[in-house]
């Protein structure tokens, strides 16, 4: 799993280094009516990272990937995302990943390539997969680093 944990931390270090760049007003300003602004995307992507360590930690010590979801739309919205400074959400947003990714580098590959047969991957992951197919603990892995990629390039 260390290539999984490499490719978390360069995505997690390449936007860093965009991110800290935009001002914290521009932080603040929604592409367009009904979308998240900067900060709201950032706010999704830790309440992600919270969610997703939490799964990650249950799937090792379990047999199946069967986890809660999550209201997205309304977690950013009662937690006040869109009034925090950027800079501090940019940073727990870096901090939660880094521990994330040191937690996938811990995976054993008999742990990340075991199928597991019972999973509800099918209603919360970013890349569905049908109930009846086997996931693995890999898989979902990727999907959390592929749905990070996919709301990082909503922000200009």
């Amino acid at each position: 799993m260390k290539n999984a944990a490499d490719d978390l931390r360069q995505t997690v270090d390449s936007a860093y280094s965009r991110l800290i760049a935009i001002d914290d007003d521009k932080a603040g300003m929604s592409r367009s009516a009904g979308k998240w602004s900067p900060r709201e995307v950032i706010g999704h992507l830790i309440d992600s990272a919270i969610n997703n360590h939490g799964r990650l930690v249950r799937a090792r010590l379990g047999d199946d990937m069967v986890f809660p979801g999550y209201e997205q739309d309304a977690w950013v919205k009662v937690q006040g995302y869109s009034d925090r400074h950027w800079m501090e959400l940019v940073e727990l947003w870096r901090m939660l990943n880094s521990h994330i990714a040191h937690a996938i580098e811990t995976i054993p590959p008999s742990d990340a390539t075991r199928m597991r047969r019972h999973h509800n991957l099918d209603q919360i992951a970013w890349r569905t997969v049908p109930a009846d197919q086997p996931v693995t603990l890999e898989y979902f892995v990727r999907d959390y680093v592929a749905h990070m990629k996919h709301h990082l390039s909503q922000i200009p």
